[in-house]
């Protein structure tokens, strides 16, 4: 058999996937659908803050934020202002709550509930939140396969088209699922924060009424942006799965 037979009969037996990786319309709807979803949650996320920060308070993300961690007994974590938009968060390596110069300087409800948000978290951390411990645990391992994920799936996808072995998509996939899992793990912990912040406003009188539905709106979109981008892993990872089995069952036929 001449070396271009050979070629030509390659071609045709991987003709079914060598169509999906040019242009496979399952991959195309997910990557749409996810970046919709994305685009909207971020949208709206923009929107309800913008439009909360018109309804005005008498104090600020960091007098909020202070005043949540000494209402719960914490007086080793710092409230600090850090530059950029959205650029809130909680760090548990430094105890530090982390404040954009937005939410840390600003009274309105979208400041005080974003500040009393990752004051939540300092509370989880201070009480070893079960969740929070183990996606801070995850976190090393995360790293390294988010490095390691692309690398392993695109030589996994080269050597199925030449070899057939979906074995190295196959160790890709696990580390993407690990990254996949990292992102569910993270959803109960936003959503407690959010509780535990929205109960603490109440309870402190810090918002009331129609401040406080716009509170929890806020923090409502805001953990959306989270639910999205877990649903968006898990269909690309159960789509490489998918490819994973077809070419699996093709080699063992």
């Amino acid at each position: 058999m001449t070396a271009l037979a050979i070629y030509c009969r390659k071609e045709q037996e991987l003709k079914p996937f060598n169509m999906r990786m040019g242009f496979d319309p399952i991959y195309l709807i997910i990557t749409v659908v996810a970046m919709g979803l994305s685009k909207l949650a971020s949208s709206m996320l923009q929107k309800r803050f913008k439009e909360y920060s018109a309804l005005a308070l008498p104090v600020s993300g960091k007098e909020v934020a202070e005043q949540m961690l000494r209402d719960n007994d914490i007086h080793d974590v710092k409230v600090i202002s850090v530059k950029g938009q959205l650029t809130d968060h909680y760090n548990p390596a430094n105890k530090t709550v982390n404040l954009s110069e937005v939410v840390y300087n600003q009274k309105n409800v979208s400041a005080v509930a974003v500040a009393a948000h990752e004051v939540g978290h300092a509370i989880q951390h201070a009480k070893a939140y079960g969740p929070l411990t183990f996606r801070s645990k995850m976190v090393p391992t995360v790293q390294f396969s988010s490095k390691m994920t692309q690398i392993l799936i695109m030589a996994g996808f080269a050597v199925m088209m030449f070899m057939q072995s979906p074995i190295v998509l196959g160790i890709g996939i696990a580390f993407f699922a690990v990254t996949t899992l990292f992102t569910f793990v993270t959803l109960p912990v936003e959503f407690d924060a959010s509780k535990r912040a929205l109960a603490w406003l109440e309870t402190a009188n810090i918002t009331s009424g129609s401040n406080h539905v716009a509170a929890k709106s806020a923090l409502k979109w805001a953990a959306s942006t989270y639910v999205v981008a877990a649903l968006a892993s898990l269909g690309q990872l159960l789509y490489y799965i998918m490819i994973f089995m077809r070419m699996s069952n093709r080699n063992n036929r």
